[in-house]
């Protein structure tokens, strides 16, 4: 589907078909679960463990969803098997809340921030230009001028890329050449954002994870630099998973965790994979909430994560 072929469809049509591939999948194998089954017992408990750790919810992460499950069988003293999906939905969902992944973002910012500093951070391919292309034309869209910073100069194509991005949603571009100190792109970004009363600032950084201690000194030195001219800058610092990547993502998010204060997630490329669980237990190890979905290939079908609405989605039959 192109770039703009997403349009007519209402967003949770777009959910519904960019996660069809997990539901599909994880829906077949809690089915064989449960066939011929009367109640929830151990046996389909021990299943539904393998069922969601193949669907990449992670092995702690499933582990706590098993325990809230055994004690709502306790409690009740006997839960219909033909009932599993409707629990999981439940449990799962009250887990993410409790983990603060329950807020929808509609593009606003917080008054008093304004501009409001967003760095993406993330490997090369995970989708993250393409991520920052999308939010440019959600901020716009919802009325806000918006300024992207190329940061990642260590990559020609990545300049080109975000470059390519800037003109389809006609916002401007600050860059430099190949191989500039990316906290200097950053700071000229701010300067001219500052200048030009923007609402919205969005700093790419470079994909690289070559070492711990690099990524770290990187990523402290741009936002120091970006502090000299908005004190409280970045007010956001998202990091970009592909969820396709299942386990991987798990360890990437490890590693730029370490790295810097990532407070927001975006999951990309949903729709290409049965391993949509990763946004269950990546959210949930990392205790960050997931802020956006990418679900397609189209420009809205990187959407802001609705707790409920993925659940339904996902779980519901």
């Amino acid at each position: 589907m192109g770039l703009f072929g997403s349009l007519n469809r209402s967003k949770k049509e777009r959910l519904d078909e960019g996660l069809s591939k997990t539901k599909e999948s994880v829906l077949q194998k809690i089915t064989r679960v449960v066939v011929g089954k009367s109640k929830v017992d151990d046996d389909i408990l021990d299943e539904l463990e393998g069922v969601l750790i193949s669907s990449d919810v992670g092995v702690d992460t499933t582990i706590k969803i098993i325990d809230r499950i055994e004690a709502r069988v306790a409690r009740d003293k006997f839960v219909n098997a033909q009932e599993l999906d409707k629990i999981l939905k439940e449990e799962i969902s009250a887990l993410l809340a409790e983990n603060k992944v329950n807020d929808v973002s509609d593009f606003d910012i917080p008054s008093g921030k304004s501009p409001y500093v967003i760095m993406v951070v993330g490997v090369n391919g995970v989708g993250k230009t393409t991520t920052i292309g999308k939010l440019a034309h959600k901020f716009k869209a919802a009325g806000k001028s918006v300024v992207l910073g190329a940061a990642d100069t260590f990559r020609a194509a990545a300049i080109e890329q975000l470059e390519i991005w800037a003109q389809r949603v006609e916002v401007p571009l600050i860059k430099q050449k190949m191989g500039s100190d990316p906290a200097s792109v950053a700071f000229d970004t701010l300067t001219s954002a500052k200048a030009n009363n923007a609402d919205v600032v969005i700093i790419d950084t470079a994909g690289r994870l070559h070492n711990k201690v690099n990524l770290m000194n990187e990523l402290s030195k741009i936002k120091k630099v970006m502090q000299k001219v908005v004190p409280d800058a970045p007010h956001e610092i998202i990091l970009v998973l592909d969820g396709s990547t299942g386990q991987n993502a798990f360890e990437q998010a490890k590693q730029f965790t370490l790295a810097t204060e990532v407070n927001a997630l975006a999951i990309t490329k949903l729709d290409g994979t049965a391993k949509g669980g990763v946004v269950i237990g990546v959210s949930d190890q990392f205790k960050v909430p997931v802020k956006y979905i990418g679900i397609g290939e189209g420009i809205d079908d990187l959407q802001p994560f609705d707790r409920e609405a993925f659940v339904n989605s996902l779980f519901g039959k």
